[in-house]
């Protein structure tokens, strides 16, 4: 409710002005009263109001005099109504100087101090949505200059700009925020994955509070992550009389119990000032790569994921080379012997996690090199996440041989169907698919399974050849097919949405828009007039 001060030196005016409106009914509380302009002043001191209607003539301090100190003084920028027995042009220019925005002679009328506060009220929505509408523009530029220092590529200019527009201390982190365990982001509605994305961020700037600015949204430029970026900084675990652990812990806590979701946290290298964040960032960028191969955990931090030991860290190369050859080769049998000795080397040495880190590490990155001289078109780290994650099962423990094991015979037929390009029959195939099942509810997923091809390959070939994910070119399909019932048929919006497969029809507007420009509605009133 908008608040508001009443001052005049009469009490039965003052009394008069309460009973005069249903000020709850407009929308408004008074919240004080005031005999003169000097006690006018002195209340606002110390409260907010939004509204300010005072007499003209009172003892200590006039209304005009009041007027003038609250604007020259900045003490309150309400919105300012003079009321006066007096109608004077010359007290009319006074007020108006000093942005009063109505003046209203006595005695007041209830129909004219009623149009005065509906004045009010739809000027002060207007100024509360264009403020909030400046902030926004002011958040995502200053997230644009972020992101330039995150990926390395910026100058003197946004470095100036966001240490100017963001509270920082040495010690900084890039830190990733990831929703975690929801159906495959392919599966879901862009909308749906969009509106739990923005959940994620919001609840991010309530617990951050004044220090908000340092959330970021859209950081990761991969297709099908939602994720939310934090410059965190060593001075938000002082402040909060904790140590950066329990800090990262908290915000864990409040994200879970909020969104009822389950999150990870990446949390990158410590790097100096803002200036090195890139580092940072790059570091969390191969924690999501690499989290898959470890112990699920709710925190990861990149010195205890990826640690160097000063006493050396020993390579099982020969068993590592022994294994990539027989995944190269497509053998089962002998994946599978080569992993129990690779585990048979690191038992012998005693190694603990670091070793395993770099053993594991060492095996992932030989296997990006060996797919990218198969087809260097494809999309690497996408393809290892997206594989690496389809290896997993409920009980198989993350980086355990089992897992290890899974994830080499599942990335062996990968690299067998990159060798056979196996793509022209299988995308004929998947081509008649949406032809003759576009509405119904297809994904990579059960394609991939119905035609005995890994789905993370199939998205490549996929997009490799139509220049577009598959769930765009089902959506585009999707669309055409909409607009042919809308010219043959009579039949309702929300009838055509669910015949073309679409089961949120404001969701299928939106899509419809953005391809054709217009809402279906328009589209059909358009192609009657064109027929």
């Amino acid at each position: 409710m908008l608040k508001v001060l009443l001052v005049d030196d009469e009490p039965f005016i003052v009394q008069g002005l309460c009973q005069l409106l249903d000020w709850k009914k407009e929308n408004y509380e008074i919240v004080g009263t005031a005999q003169n302009g000097r006690e006018a002043l002195e209340y606002l001191k110390i409260n907010k109001v939004d509204l300010i209607i005072a007499d003209i003539k009172m003892p200590e301090m006039t209304g005009l005099e009041l007027l003038e100190t609250i604007r020259r003084e900045q003490v309150s920028d309400a919105y300012f109504v003079i009321l006066s027995g007096y109608g004077e042009f010359s007290y009319a220019q006074q007020a108006i100087r000093y942005s009063c925005m109505d003046y209203v002679l006595k005695p007041v009328e209830k129909e004219v101090l009623t149009e005065v506060i509906r004045k009010v009220a739809n000027m002060s929505a207007t100024e509360i949505q264009r403020q909030e509408d400046k902030r926004q523009m002011e958040r995502a530029y200053l997230a644009r200059n972020v992101i330039s220092l995150l990926i390395g590529k910026y100058d003197g200019m946004n470095l100036q700009y966001v240490s100017n527009h963001m509270q920082l201390s040495n010690g900084v982190r890039y830190i990733d925020i990831q929703l975690v365990d929801v159906s495959d982001p392919e599966d879901m509605e862009e909308m749906e994955m969009r509106s739990m994305q923005r959940k994620l961020y919001q609840g991010c700037r309530e617990f951050l509070k004044e220090d908000e600015s340092h959330c970021i949204l859209d950081v990761s430029a991969e297709e099908n992550i939602y994720d939310v970026g934090l410059i965190y900084c060593d001075y938000m675990a002082a402040k909060n009389g904790c140590m950066e652990k329990e800090y990262l812990e908290k915000l864990f806590n409040y994200l879970s119990v909020t969104l009822k979701q389950k999150i990870i946290i990446l949390v990158g290298k410590r790097v100096a000032d803002i200036a090195a964040v890139s580092k940072s960032y790059g570091t969390a960028c191969m924690l999501n790569s690499l989290q898959a191969f470890h112990d699920r955990k709710n925190i990861y931090y990149y010195e205890e994921e990826i640690q160097v030991n000063s006493d050396g860290i020993l390579l099982c190369k020969a068993e590592l080379d022994n294994l990539i050859s027989a995944i190269e080769q497509n053998d089962k049998v002998r994946i599978h012997e080569a992993v129990d000795k690779l585990y048979e080397e690191l038992r012998r040495m005693g190694a603990m996690g670091e070793t395993i880190n770099l053993n594991i590490n060492y095996l992932l990155f030989q296997l990006i090199h060996t797919a990218t001289e198969q087809d260097d078109c494809v999309n690497q780290e996408e393809i290892l996440h997206l594989i690496s994650e389809s290896a997993f099962e409920d009980g198989v423990k993350r980086g355990s041989k089992v897992h290890l094991a899974r994830f080499a015979c599942e990335y062996a037929e990968y690299l067998a169907q990159l060798r056979k390009n196996v793509s022209r029959g299988i995308l004929a195939m998947i081509e008649q698919e949406v032809r003759e099942h576009f509405a119904e509810n297809l994904t990579l997923r059960d394609l991939g399974q119905k035609y005995y091809i890994n789905n993370a390959y199939l998205g490549q070939v996929f997009r490799k050849k139509y220049n577009q994910s598959f769930k765009d070119y089902l959506n585009n399909y999707r669309i055409e097919q909409a607009a042919a019932l809308l010219v043959r048929t009579d039949d309702k919006i929300y009838k055509i949405a669910e015949d073309v497969g679409y089961k949120n029809t404001d969701y299928f507007i939106n899509k419809f828009i953005a391809a054709k420009g217009c809402t279906p509605s328009k589209f059909r009133k358009q192609s009657i007039k064109t027929g």
